[in-house]
């Protein structure tokens, strides 16, 4: 595996790929690497010839409340989990590298769908996200880039982005990687106490039964939202939203005749957990 960590030594490791013919993936981190990263990297063996693996703390998706400087930095036990991977190139950039003239200095404006659900509470992630992907996009120009569902919203918001400003690369999702007990892996997973881990998996159950619940009493889609939050309190988070939208690009709906998503956000301690559950009948 190749360690670079500006963009002349990532096009000369790039270069005898692209001479052979090789397609490329690109699988996005902010390292602290888990299980869930370790799917996306092994999709993106399935899509391609050569992967690579960027590994960079973005500091503008974090507001300034947020955890960007606790946020964990694990490089070696990352580099080791990607060594053993059979990943091509790792590409660890810092600050200066991705932001030659401050992170200030440009920005992806997205707009429309990145302003609701997690862009209402934290209106500077999406653009944050827009911007480093669209950065990543242009250093390593790959065939596919893979992101994982269980940030679904940033997903779509991804797969927009790509179409609309016209760029060649495939974006793939893969779907969530759970604990046993049903936990979506996530590093902030991390930060819970014991009594909290306990209480987490809740979460996604509460999702899972006011599916249930709605189907079987064929609520609408703003009715199943209420049942949700409902049942993610009484599982012992706080919740923060919980909707349902059309999956395919998290368009409002009133009802639950096609593809929906159950997007939600919660609180448990100091923690805040996201989860989604994919439902209903294909169009």
């Amino acid at each position: 595996m190749q360690l670079v960590a500006d963009r002349a030594q990532l096009q000369k490791a790039l270069a005898p790929y692209r001479a052979a013919g090789d397609r490329i993936a690109l699988v996005p981190t902010m390292g602290n690497l888990h299980a869930g990263h370790m799917a996306l990297v092994e999709r993106a063996r399935a899509e391609a010839d050569r992967v690579v693996v960027s590994l960079f703390v973005n500091p503008t998706q974090f507001a300034p409340d947020e955890d960007f400087d606790d946020y964990p930095r694990t490089f070696e036990a990352d580099r080791e989990r990607l060594l053993t991977a059979g990943v091509d190139v790792l590409f660890a950039p810092d600050e200066a590298v991705m932001y030659p003239d401050g992170p200030d200095a440009v920005a992806v404006d997205v707009g429309g769908i990145s302003q609701e659900l997690e862009g209402a509470s934290r209106p500077h992630f999406f653009a944050g996200v827009a911007t480093v992907v669209t950065k990543l996009l242009g250093a390593v120009h790959p065939d596919v880039a893979v992101f994982g569902k269980k940030d679904y919203q940033q997903w779509v918001v991804v797969r927009q982005l790509v179409r609309n400003l016209l760029l060649p690369t495939a974006i793939v999702g893969v779907t969530t990687v759970r604990e046993a007990d049903g936990l979506a892996v996530s590093s902030r997973n991390g930060y819970l106490s014991p009594g909290e881990r306990a209480v987490a998996p809740g979460f996604h159950q509460a999702l899972r039964e006011a599916v249930a619940e709605a189907e079987k009493q064929a609520l609408g889609a703003a009715e199943l939202g209420e049942v949700a939050r409902h049942r993610i309190a009484e599982a012992g988070l706080a919740p923060e939203y919980a909707e349902v939208r059309r999956a395919e690009d998290l368009a409002a709906v009133a009802d639950l005749a096609g593809p929906r998503i159950l997007l939600a956000a919660a609180h448990l301690g100091e923690t805040r957990l996201i989860d989604n559950l994919e439902f209903g009948p294909a169009e």
